[in-house]
Order: structure tokens, then sequence, then C-alpha cells
């Protein structure tokens, strides 16, 4: 089947395609060649190229020697690295708004979002919850910081397409956990935001990194 896409930015529609699919565990296991690339989407090699090394320079496709790209599996040891440096770079962004008691009106609407959830499928949650602590980061209003933490996110994206279906924390959980921070944000108390934080964060990386520890053992059993 021949995938259309916006002929706007072709390399940027394919690989943002690629990405979606990519979070959805569509890919996992699947070697993207700019020869499949080219056919599937009905675009030029060189095209194709360009939109799975822009997936490459991000970190969510992985090239061995000789090989090519592949989606990573991320490991227990990857979750807890990427969610202690969300807490680094999360909790200076906590620290600058609590400061200011200045609580951002897109977390509280994304929190919303993440409450209002809980009625639907176990990862409805994921995006509002992302949005959520994406939006104390941005409105620290720094575009460097915004980039770095975007990479993060989509890393927390990949390890989720990993373990798809589970439920990791319950939503009424998250939404009072992120209600907590925002209150700690509030009330001018920035290391009581930042602890709170932690242990959000703390919750989420464990039993992220178990579900991904429990998926692997079920695929190295089913191999052998």
């Amino acid at each position: 089947m021949i995938r259309q896409v916006s002929p706007v930015s072709v390399v940027d529609a394919v690989s943002d395609d690629l990405r979606r699919r990519l979070f959805a565990g569509e890919l996992r296991g699947t070697a993207l060649t700019e020869v499949a690339i080219a056919a599937e989407y009905a675009i030029s090699r060189s095209t194709g190229k360009a939109a799975v090394e822009k997936l490459v320079t991000e970190g969510l496709l992985q090239r061995g020697t000789h090989k090519s790209p592949r989606v990573p599996d991320l490991g227990p040891d990857d979750v807890r690295d990427i969610y202690s440096t969300r807490l680094r770079l999360e909790g200076e962004a906590l620290r600058e708004l609590a400061a200011e008691r200045r609580v951002p009106e897109a977390a509280t609407e994304a929190n919303g979002r993440v409450r209002a959830s809980g009625s639907g499928p176990a990862l409805g949650s994921v995006e509002p919850d992302m949005l959520f602590h994406a939006a104390l980061v941005q409105a620290v209003g720094s575009p460097r910081l915004e980039r770095m933490y975007r990479s993060l996110v989509d890393e927390v994206r990949l390890c989720m397409s990993q373990v798809q279906g589970r439920s990791l924390l319950g939503v009424e959980q998250i939404a009072a956990e992120h209600q907590e921070i925002l209150e700690s944000i509030a009330a001018g108390d920035a290391e009581q935001a930042v602890a709170r934080l932690r242990g959000h964060l703390g919750r989420a990386s464990d039993r992220l990194a178990a579900a991904i520890a429990s998926a692997d053992a079920v695929s190295v059993d089913e191999a052998v």
C-alpha cells in the first residue's frame, strides 16, 4: 500500500509519519531501508534516506555497523537514566516557577485532560501526561531547554511503545500527583515541588522499567 503524505515538506512529512508509527509500536524489529521507505511512500530513495537519517539523528532509530536502521530496544537502565535526566531538567523548571509562584495555565489544562481520560483506554492518559510535564518546561521560556526536553519525551514514548496496553499508574493517581506539584509551585515551595516531582517520576520510572524487563523476559521465553 502506498501511503500519501503532505507535499509541503516531503522529508518532514515522511519522518513525522514514521515517528507516529514508531511510537505506536508498528515498526519494532523492522529494518528501515531507504529502498523500502521509497517504495512505501512513493518517493525518491534520497528523500527516503533523508527521512530515516532524521530519525537516526534524533536517536529514535539506531544504525549498527553495516546494518539498516532499526527501532532501538531500550532496557530498564535506559528508562532509569531517561527519568533521572527528566528530573534534573524539570526540577530546575519547577524551582524557577515556584520562585515566581507562577502556575502555567497549560499545565493545569493538561492535567484536566489527564483526569478526563480516566474512563478511556489505558494509554489515553499518556499524551496529556506528557503535555503536563512539557508545559512546566516550556513556561521557563528557553528554546534550548525545550529542545533538550523534547528528545527525552521522545525516548519516553519509545519506551512506552515497548509495553503497549500496560496501565503503569492509575489516572487518578497521576492527576492527583500533578495537582500536588502545581500546589507547591503556587505556594512558592520549590523544594517541596521538586520532592513531589521526584516521587512522581520515580514511581513511573520503576513501573516502566519493570514492565520493560517483564516484556523482554516474555520475548526471550517465546524465542526459546
